[in-house]
């Protein structure tokens, strides 16, 4: 079974991760990790943060002569801030933020310092999981499934473009500073961005989530817990800041007639039994049917504004601005590379459900003989 925990605080020492599940003979290197964190980095309206920390992977176990060996894989990402903080007195947090985890997590926790909680709730941990997801990836590759993403819309300015997952069309995703595939839209998510900021204000916005190549079967109907979509959509609602989740046509399925909705079966030459188009997004009884899930998540704005919301202090009681920390603007493209390694984790962990091995050649002896067998038509 495929599993995971993070560990660390926003400016602790370091990040830590251990992943356990991963099959023996899977190659492996930091820099595979490297390339996701990279990633997770940059896009437009990122804070000051990111000009310090350059996040690189350290794999502390796990693996021997860049290959798995089937145990658990401990990956270390230090945190270079780490270093500043200790040279400089902390100041004592007491005027929580509307739309952070800072008063739930205060009274809960029984804290006098709103840090406690703040150092953890952080979107910093997610770097640590993004280096599962990239360890992930890098099993999924073994069988040729790959994972994309971009931004559909920042603020009120959206990007309509048809995505077609070219080669073509990710390169120009992967150079866009927002992530997103048509140039006019490009500019106007820009443009918000820095108007938000000069307004002392923060912005959310849309991503979407493609997986192509993947077997039919993954997840399973038999129980609530099974169902992939379910546990796709809490692997992306467990994302700081996302508050939706869409599969397909998402809500649009609610004003719809069925047969607007459903998805018709042929046989499709050179693929067997297939579906004629994709409303479903790629997900039917909770299990993979052969098609590109697509996959929608919404990311509320940011909760610290450098023009604060009124909020009260904790300590005497008093209406108060509340509290203000360095952050994002904007942080929409990096959630769009977060999203893609939290869904590589589930899809990994279903592939290996459904195909076990204690080795990755023994997990591809069980897929291709699946294949072989599933392929009748």
């Amino acid at each position: 079974m495929l599993r995971f925990l993070t560990s660390g605080e926003s400016h602790g020492q370091a990040l830590m991760a251990i992943l356990e599940g991963i099959p023996s003979g899977l190659e492996l290197t930091a820099e595979d990790i490297n390339v996701e964190l990279g990633r997770r980095q940059v896009g437009y309206g990122r804070g000051q943060r990111m000009q310090i920390e350059k996040d690189r992977a350290q794999i502390i176990a796990g693996v021997r002569q860049r290959l798995t060996i089937a145990s658990p894989i401990g990956v270390l990402i230090e945190n270079r801030d780490w270093e500043n903080w200790q040279n400089k007195k902390v100041p004592v947090v007491t005027a929580p933020r509307p739309g952070h985890a800072d008063l739930a997590g205060t009274l809960k926790y029984d804290f006098s310092d709103i840090r406690n909680v703040l150092e953890r709730a952080s979107a910093r941990e997610t770097a640590a999981r993004v280096a599962v997801g990239a360890i992930c990836r890098k099993l999924l590759r073994e069988f040729n499934i790959n994972i994309f993403s971009r931004t559909i819309r920042i603020g009120k300015a959206e990007d309509p473009s048809t995505w077609r997952l070219t080669a073509k069309e990710w390169a120009r995703i992967e150079n866009s500073p927002v992530r997103c595939l048509g140039r006019d839209e490009e500019n106007k998510m820009i443009r918000m961005i820095d108007q938000a900021r000069a307004s002392g204000d923060t912005l959310g916005g849309l991503v979407e989530i493609a997986a192509i190549n993947l077997p039919i079967g993954l997840g399973s109907y038999i129980q609530w817990d099974t169902k992939l979509d379910g546990r796709l959509a809490q692997a992306l609602m467990s994302i700081q800041a996302i508050k939706a989740v869409e599969i397909g046509l998402g809500t649009k399925v609610a004003s719809l007639p069925g047969s607007q909705v459903h998805d018709e079966i042929s046989l499709v030459k050179g693929r067997g039994l297939a579906h004629t188009t994709n409303r479903a997004g790629g997900i039917e009884g909770g299990m993979t049917n052969g098609e590109t899930i697509i996959m929608r998540a919404s990311m509320k704005p940011i909760a610290t504004l450098t023009k604060p919301l009124p909020s009260v202090d904790l300590k005497t009681g008093k209406a108060v601005k509340a509290t203000v920390e360095r952050s994002d603007v904007c942080a929409v493209p990096a959630a769009g590379v977060i999203a893609e390694n939290v869904v590589a984790f589930e899809l990994a962990r279903a592939m290996q459900e459904k195909f076990g091995g204690d080795s990755l050649r023994e997990m591809k002896r069980n897929y291709h003989g699946y294949i072989a067998q599933s392929s009748k038509y």
